[in-house]
């Protein structure tokens, strides 16, 4: 595989000021392009002089899985954001993105990831857990991720995913205790994606969803999110944009699982769709339905998942965001 693969590309700009190392990435699945716009878009613009760095140091990443990018799918052997962390036996592709990654972000202060999602919805951010001392994500930077969350121009802010996916792996080692199969998923930390990584190495992170994957707005708010994080940051001479007025604050509570290849949904869910306890998401392949066990939103339904695989998660309104703005 080494002799076929093609360079990886960091492109890095730093002030002679001191000041906070941000990286910027795009396409960490393939077919989201949205972040490789955006980060195209402000390569062109410092290396023009339209914007100036001041201070720190900013590193871009264009296309951070290139074989999934060039198939124009989500990954090009397996999912880039799960399991993430360096090999000394890479075996798959992403294992040999991995090895030059996990370093990369090592070297940062600050990771803004750009992603998109596959049905229709608005745009949103993700952070990392409240600051604390436990054993899955200990962290002690939440206040700097909820100022830079509530100024990068969405109105809608979600946590909890490593602490939801945990939770799913928990089912998952007690089916397969109870049938006596296996599955490469059931070690929480494989849960583990770029900005799990980067707070892991003593740094803090945001995930950026910009909208569907083909909708034209996604690569504009996913510039304005760059532009708005070097301003924070004060790497740029800009004033600090002003915090949302009003983000809808959620956390991820539950993730479902499909079992068996006609599970199926009772109708076509979105991301954010509202879902009352007792209303019906959908069925097993036996009939059995799958009921909403508390008020809350479907998030990142997908009817193709694999079985053994997230079906959907739910979650829980949660007043962290709405303070935080």
């Amino acid at each position: 595989m080494a002799s076929t693969m093609q360079p990886f590309k960091a492109i890095s700009y730093a002030s002679h000021e001191p000041g906070t190392r941000l990286i910027v990435l795009g396409a960490v699945h393939g077919n989201e392009t949205c972040g490789t716009r955006a980060v195209e878009r402000v390569a062109g613009e410092l290396d023009s002089g339209a914007l100036a760095l001041r201070a720190g140091r900013v590193t871009l990443v264009p296309v951070t899985n290139p074989l999934a990018y060039a198939n124009r799918r989500r990954a090009g052997d397996r999912n880039l954001n799960r399991g993430l962390g360096p090999t000394q036996s890479p075996r798959q592709y992403e294992d040999h993105v991995a090895n030059w990654l996990c370093p990369l972000l090592a070297q940062q202060d600050v990771l803004l990831d750009l992603h998109s999602f596959q049905t229709p919805g608005a745009p949103f951010v993700m952070l990392g857990p409240q600051d604390n001392d436990g054993t899955l994500e200990p962290f002690s930077h939440a206040r700097q991720e909820e100022a830079l969350a509530a100024r990068l121009g969405v109105q809608r802010a979600m946590d909890g995913w490593l602490q939801a996916y945990a939770g799913g792996v928990a089912l998952r080692r007690e089916r397969v205790a109870a049938s006596g199969g296996s599955t490469a998923d059931i070690d929480e930390r494989y849960g583990v994606g770029t900005t799990e990584y980067m707070r892991s190495m003593g740094g803090w992170a945001l995930t950026l969803e910009c909208g569907q994957h083909d909708d034209p707005d996604a690569p504009s708010v996913a510039y304005r999110a760059i532009v708005r994080t070097l301003a924070h940051l004060r790497l740029i001479d800009a004033a600090d944009p002003a915090p949302q007025p009003v983000v809808e604050g959620l956390r991820l509570s539950q993730v479902i699982d499909r079992l068996h290849p006609d599970d199926g949904f009772a109708k076509p869910w979105k991301s954010f769709d509202p879902v009352a306890a007792g209303d019906s998401i959908g069925h097993r392949h036996d009939g059995a339905p799958v009921l909403a066990p508390f008020d809350g939103h479907i998030v990142f339904p997908n009817q193709a998942a694999a079985p053994g695989q997230e079906w959907f998660y739910l979650a829980r309104r949660h007043p962290r965001l709405q303070a935080a703005a």
